[in-house]
């Protein structure tokens, strides 16, 4: 063919003395690299662009998906809240009130005593208010036997009202210890340290001790 032997016979030297379908080969071919890098360097790019905006699409649509489940079960979720909150209230409200807290107390030490515990301090602390319960603490010092003790914590299980004790920095050793840190032989023990116990708060008494909204005027 004509064209390709004059693609053969091409003087390097020449450009310019090349036939014309030589010239426009070569056109077309410098035409088709630069097309080609364009693609690779800015096609390409915006290729990646879409892939990545695809991919937050895919995202979205899911978040979309779960946003939309859950205020579908909107309602029922906050009608199961105030479910809980009444359900809470009433368990905080088996709990001893303000004018009973008093009675409760000598009611605990009424029922170590009867359980043959020797109350050497029981000296009841400041009230601490919480969000819907007050706590009150207990710094005692008590010496019994491990019966006595089992007894008396029987005792307070069984009182009226429920009755909540928490221990805080409370141990329990032998009375008399020795350098060896045994005990004597009477077989008594030393509790001591603080024991907490709780009540309700009254509504007067919950709304005066909420946190006042942020930023709201008075």
């Amino acid at each position: 063919m004509k064209f390709l032997d004059d693609l053969r016979n091409l003087d390097r030297h020449n450009v310019g003395g090349w036939p014309k379908s030589i010239k426009l080969f070569f056109t077309g071919l410098v035409f088709a690299v630069v097309l080609l890098a364009g693609w690779y360097f800015q096609i390409s790019s915006q290729q990646d662009d879409l892939t990545n905006a695809e991919s937050q699409e895919d995202r979205l649509k899911v978040e979309f998906s779960q946003k939309q489940a859950k205020s579908a079960n909107l309602e029922a979720l906050e009608q199961q809240l105030a479910d809980m909150q009444d359900m809470l209230r009433t368990l905080l409200r088996q709990l001893p009130s303000k004018t009973e807290m008093p009675e409760l107390l000598i009611d605990i030490s009424q029922t170590a005593l009867a359980a043959g515990i020797e109350n050497e301090l029981f000296q009841p602390g400041p009230e601490t208010p919480k969000d819907f319960y007050a706590e009150k603490p207990i710094t005692l010092r008590m010496v019994g036997t491990y019966h006595q003790f089992g007894t008396f914590i029987s005792g307070v299980a069984s009182l009226p009202r429920v009755v909540i004790l928490t221990l805080h920095d409370v141990s329990l050793s032998p009375k008399d210890a020795g350098k060896d840190g045994k005990g004597s032989s009477s077989g008594l023990l030393v509790l001591q340290g603080t024991v907490k116990t709780y009540r309700y708060l009254d509504d007067d008494e919950t709304a005066k001790n909420a946190k006042p909204v942020k930023g709201k005027k008075k």
